[in-house]
């Protein structure tokens, strides 16, 4: 798959969460970005040099270091709601072309540039950041009944991006649990849960998350 866009954020005022500020406004940046394991979530660190996350509590941090979004799902929302959606106007890292990110499994793994390594932890889930910054009426219905939430990804071996280069493909664990379907069973379809969390190296985090869903949390 191709990096169309490497988007970092900039800090703004959040009123639409009890947090002061929000990274959810990216942008286009040029040259190589550097990009490196975060640790665990609590500081507001992220993957890509110069982003960061304003809700610490549930975003950022080891299993949430990248976030991906494929310009096709773009292109399907954007016929939806009537209106065109530029890079990181979801708040992802890298905008991708040429790969259903939707499709891709957890633990499968991408390497890029600089001998960069990626992998698939979980999928993006919404919030009421997500809807504010949208502004568009019955948003979190809409992207909810999609499921092309974009995934996830930690950071194995850090590396860099920038646009143009590739991801490639390099590890599909032998199972089906894909981005899509983790979407899926967090957002109402709970009887997929306990299926999900059965499977091989499925990030503890993720996996306590999607109890707490199960069990009415």
């Amino acid at each position: 798959m191709e990096i169309l866009s490497v988007n970092v954020g900039r800090p703004r005022d959040n009123p639409w969460k009890d947090a002061p500020k929000t990274y959810i406004d990216k942008r286009p940046v040029e040259g190589p970005v550097q990009v490196t394991a975060p640790g665990p979530k609590g500081d507001g660190s992220v993957g890509l040099a110069g982003d960061r996350v304003g809700d610490v509590e549930h975003h950022g941090g080891t299993d949430q270091a990248v976030y991906v979004y494929a310009s096709e799902d773009y292109g399907r929302f954007g016929a939806l709601v009537g209106r065109e959606f530029g890079p990181g106007a979801f708040g992802e890292n890298l905008t991708t072309a040429g790969y259903d990110v939707n499709g891709a499994r957890i633990g499968e793994r991408w390497a890029g540039p600089g001998g960069l390594v990626l992998e698939v932890t979980g999928a993006r889930i919404p919030c009421s950041t997500f809807r504010g910054w949208i502004a568009e009426r019955g948003w979190l219905k809409t992207f909810t009944r999609e499921a092309r939430p974009g995934p996830y990804m930690r950071v194995v071996e850090p590396g860099h991006v920038e646009a143009g280069a590739a991801l490639e493909v390099v590890h599909r664990p032998d199972h089906e649990v894909t981005v899509a379907l983790f979407f899926r069973a967090a957002m109402g379809e709970s009887e997929l849960i306990p299926g999900i969390l059965e499977t091989p190296g499925l990030p503890p985090g993720e996996a306590a998350f999607l109890r707490e869903r199960y069990n009415g949390g």
